[in-house]
């Protein structure tokens, strides 16, 4: 039995031989597109892939350049610019009502004085008249959205007293709103530092020496 015969008898027609003379079995059928080998199939893959990461990267940058992506987070900066308003007033009525709604239940504060509070003692301070705030004017605000969560740094012209002392002077504040599934907003953070502002002599506006009752003995001063 010679080559063809014998592939002949494993089922091998005419087209796996490159000639009559000799017999070369090929166990791959070598298949054509358009003329060009198969064997080009990955690179036409490799393209589409390509094509496909292209594609969604075009995707990404045509939802964040979307008009309607930028008005809903102008939305919802004015959200929580209304929400700064709500608690300016409530602080200034003494609205433990309105302060609890909007304070999370793990909220953290960090008073102008340093002191940190929950928020029943938060709330607790406000009810107890301990902090009363008579003059709350904010400028400068900025709000920064990331994600769920909204960044508010502010300026507060305060006015009032805190534990019977008197508060006066000008602020910056951080405040962290964190946005519910719900819709609603909740204060989960805050903080306030006393601004310094340096004057003419190269004294800050603390560096003062404070006022004196009538009275009382006037504080040495060093000699020049």
């Amino acid at each position: 039995m010679n080559s063809k015969e014998f592939w002949a008898s494993q089922g091998c027609n005419e087209s796996y031989f490159d000639s009559w003379r000799e017999a070369v079995y090929h166990p791959v059928r070598i298949m054509t597109l358009h003329g060009q080998p198969i064997r080009l199939r990955r690179g036409l893959i490799a393209a589409l892939a390509a094509f496909a990461v292209i594609s969604v990267g075009v995707a990404g940058q045509r939802a964040f350049a979307d008009p309607a992506v930028h008005v809903k987070k102008h939305s919802l900066k004015e959200q929580v610019e209304a929400l700064e308003e709500q608690w300016r007033v409530a602080q200034l009525a003494g609205d433990t009502g309105t302060m609890g709604k909007m304070l999370s239940d793990d909220y953290v504060g960090i008073s102008m004085t340093g002191e940190v509070d929950t928020k029943a003692q938060q709330l607790r301070r406000v009810t107890d008249r301990r902090m009363v705030l008579t003059k709350i004017e904010l400028s400068d605000m900025k709000v920064k959205l990331v994600g769920a969560v909204a960044i508010v740094t502010s300026q507060a012209q305060v006015e009032g007293t805190n534990d019977g002392i008197s508060v006066q002077g000008t602020y910056r504040y951080t405040r962290i709103y964190r946005h519910l599934p719900t819709g609603q907003w909740r204060i989960t953070s805050f903080e306030a530092t006393r601004e310094h502002h340096h004057r003419h002599d190269g004294q800050t506006a603390d560096s003062q020496v404070p006022p004196v009752a009538p009275g009382e003995p006037q504080p040495a001063t060093e000699s020049k």
